[in-house]
């Protein structure tokens, strides 16, 4: 316990900290002139939005991945199970520029989207899909061992008593995938607040417009405004913990829900 207490004080909290007494430098004035200036609230915007989308995206086709991947069998099954993780593996920056490569305008799927009035790179879009690209494995690997120990028999029984597939899913498998469902989402979208290397190079980097929160922080660093770059870290650490921990909250409850029944 000791141990444990000494590890996590001395790589999570002690970093935390000094975030937060960074921040207390700044007077209450100084410190709302700066996480409620329009170039802030705009980044704060891009950031948050794309990464919950992108969360609501992998929570439903990372489901729909871990479901394949456990119900069936197909050839090349281990081959697209070990993509899964290549976003674990692969540098996050390498992403980035091939993710702007692929949906550029003059790159295979820009081309292809150009005549149709779409377009990703350089645009809340783009950052949507290269969050969703580095969020699928946090849904699917927490998912699919639940999905491995869920017993088939449930399933048959509520198949013979008239339940649909649709019905059997809803009533059946969800309560039982939610809490791990739940897990994953927040896995993804925490680790879509803070990802910078694979948006910084599709967003654009276009203040008011794509500009990351993350982005902004190493832009007041690289200014030496390091009471600034706090102040924008702080304000996106409490909502992150804020969500984690309604997000919790929901586990909790669902839990509770499913050993009553």
């Amino acid at each position: 316990m000791g141990f444990t207490l000494f590890y996590l004080g001395m790589v999570v909290l002690l970093p935390l900290s000094a975030v937060f007494l960074k921040t207390f430098a700044l007077s209450w004035e100084r410190f709302w002139e700066i996480v409620l200036a329009p170039r802030v609230l705009a980044s704060f915007q891009v950031t948050f939005v794309t990464a919950f989308l992108a969360a609501l995206v992998n929570a439903v086709f990372g489901l729909l991945v871990a479901w394949v991947l456990v119900r069936y069998s197909f050839p090349g099954k281990r081959f697209i199970d070990g993509l899964v993780d290549l976003p674990f593996a692969l540098p996050t920056a390498v992403a980035g520029i091939s993710l702007t490569a692929i949906y550029a305008e003059n790159g295979w799927g820009g081309s292809l989207l150009k005549p149709l009035g779409i377009q990703v790179a350089f645009t809340p879009l783009g950052i949507t899909i290269a969050l969703v690209f580095i969020g699928l494995p946090f849904v699917v690997r927490t998912v699919q061992p639940v999905l491995e120990e869920m017993e088939k028999e449930v399933e048959e029984a509520a198949v013979s008593l008239g339940a649909y597939r649709f019905r059997t899913f809803w009533n059946v498998l969800l309560p039982q995938l939610a809490p791990a469902l739940l897990t994953g989402f927040a896995l993804a979208f925490a680790r879509g607040i803070g990802e910078y290397g694979s948006v910084v190079f599709i967003s654009g980097n276009m203040p008011m417009k794509t500009e990351i929160a993350p982005l902004l922080i190493m832009t007041k660093l690289e200014q030496y405004d390091y009471a600034g770059a706090t102040a924008v870290a702080l304000v996106m650490l409490i909502v992150s913990f804020l969500l984690l921990l309604f997000i919790n909250f929901m586990q909790w409850r669902l839990s509770r829900r499913m050993v009553r029944v």
